[in-house]
């Protein structure tokens, strides 16, 4: 019996070539559908990432599970005591086996880390983006990795969970640190995470490897930003390399983005800078005032004595911002009727304010932020330098009179002055130390006036 081969099949229909319906219709489809694809939806996320990724769909209808507004509170089951082995100690909103979807395509944000590099300066002028993120996502927990001066800032801070002290800006970091900080952070389960250091491709591994959702970040104005993108989902270029020149407004670039309007959410507003004392903290500041000589509402901060201890609270953007004590010496003879407090960073200066001011001079030594927010927030008014005093006296709403190395720097760090009770006098020069001493022993009359009145 001999094997069946197959035999081939032939179309029952042929178009000639002659027909142009069918090849003309197929020609505009498809001219159709390349020009649909080609016009974009909306702003292109990352470039590094996808270059084929037109945004979300303009047309795309939202039913009752992925939901408009703002994220919800979602409550979360307590930790059971009697379980040895911590099975409910998950996010909110996080499944073991798979997040939630939900979460995902609303861009709900229930756990975000804050990279923050810089000192104490720079670590409070981020205070409103912390409190901009709480505002804009309810529910949301907030972790800070700083540097060790940038941690103590945290202290006066309500919104921050836990910080973590981890110095981004060494280039060589030990491996044993680098590997334990990344498994704190992959351990964690951060839905975004934003860095304020200038990542190359260092740093963008480093971000990505905490296995966030969204890792945001800056990355350098030049060309060692090359790489940083392929691991970042959002990035922002600075006009400089030091953010801090920015001035009050340093994190403008990142605030915006937080700030964007979404969907029917509106663009978010931000609020200003204010820090909250604990009691503890401020029954040791004033048993240290008292001791010195001061009444509480009755003596006057002065605050930005030279000297290169790391407590002096400068920033960056602003190295010039110290005064020899002899400078302060002749201000504070101004002060009639109120006791000038003398802040200085390091006991060794006690000895130079004593012998410059005297035996009775009134001194104190503060080195954390916390404690200079305490004692800014019991005196009558601050007369200080571009230091972090500034910050904290415009956020406890206390007078202040303000000296910077030139008008430019003061209007950076210090915008609408007249609004929050500071009066900003700025050298000619633009160096420090020939800053006009006549023109502030007048502005501080101010702080004498209402004794005059009364």
């Amino acid at each position: 019996m001999a094997a069946l081969s197959p035999k081939p099949i032939t179309p029952c229909l042929t178009l000639p070539p002659s027909t142009p319906s069918l090849q003309s219709t197929t020609l505009s489809f498809s001219t159709r559908r390349t020009a649909s694809l080609s016009i974009p939806n909306a702003k292109k996320k990352n470039p590094w990432l996808d270059p084929f990724d037109q945004g979300d769909d303009p047309e795309m209808e939202y039913g009752q599970l992925f939901s408009d507004g703002k994220q919800d509170e979602d409550p979360r089951p307590p930790d059971n005591p009697g379980n040895p082995y911590g099975f409910l100690k998950f996010p909110q909103g996080y499944a073991v086996e798979v997040a939630s979807l939900g979460l995902k395509i609303r861009g709900d944000v229930r756990r975000c880390c804050c990279v923050v590099s810089g000192g104490v300066y720079d670590n409070l002028l981020f205070f409103p983006a912390i409190q901009m993120i709480k505002d804009r996502y309810p529910g949301v927990q907030v972790d800070v990795l700083t540097t060790a001066r940038g941690k103590q800032t945290y202290e006066i801070n309500k919104n921050v969970r836990f910080a973590d002290v981890y110095d981004v800006d060494d280039p060589f970091p030990e491996p044993a640190e680098y590997t334990d900080i990344i498994g704190q952070l992959k351990n964690r389960y951060y839905d975004m995470i934003l860095s304020t250091k200038l990542a190359g491709i260092g740093h963008g591994a480093f971000l990505f490897m905490s296995s966030a959702r969204d890792v945001v970040s800056y990355v350098y104005p030049n060309v060692n930003a090359a790489g940083a993108g392929l691991f970042l989902s959002e990035t922002f270029t600075p006009a400089t390399t030091n953010l801090a020149e920015g001035g009050y407004h340093m994190y403008r670039e990142m605030i915006d983005w937080l700030g964007r309007p979404f969907r029917s959410v509106p663009r978010q507003a931000l609020p200003p800078l204010k820090v909250s004392i604990s009691r503890k903290v401020k029954e040791v500041v004033e048993a240290k005032y008292t001791s010195a000589g001061a009444v509480k509402g009755r003596y006057i901060v002065i605050h930005g004595i030279k000297s290169d201890s790391k407590a002096s609270m400068q920033s960056k953007g602003d190295p010039d911002s110290l005064l020899p004590i002899e400078i302060w010496d002749d201000i504070a003879s101004a002060i009639s009727g109120l006791t000038p407090l003398f802040v200085i960073p390091h006991e060794k200066e006690r000895e130079n304010v004593e012998y410059v001011v005297g035996d009775d001079a009134s001194i104190v030594f503060i080195t954390t932020p916390g404690q200079l927010a305490a004692l800014i927030n019991d005196s009558a008014g601050v007369i200080c330098t571009n230091t972090a005093a500034v910050q904290l006296a415009n956020a406890r709403e206390k007078p202040s009179i303000t000296l910077f190395c030139s008008e430019d720097k003061a209007k950076v760090f210090v915008p609408n002055a007249d609004e929050k009770k500071c009066a900003v006098i700025s050298s000619k020069t633009g160096k420090l130390v020939d800053i006009d001493v006549e023109a502030v022993k007048t502005a501080v009359q101010i702080f004498s006036l209402p004794l005059a009145i009364a």
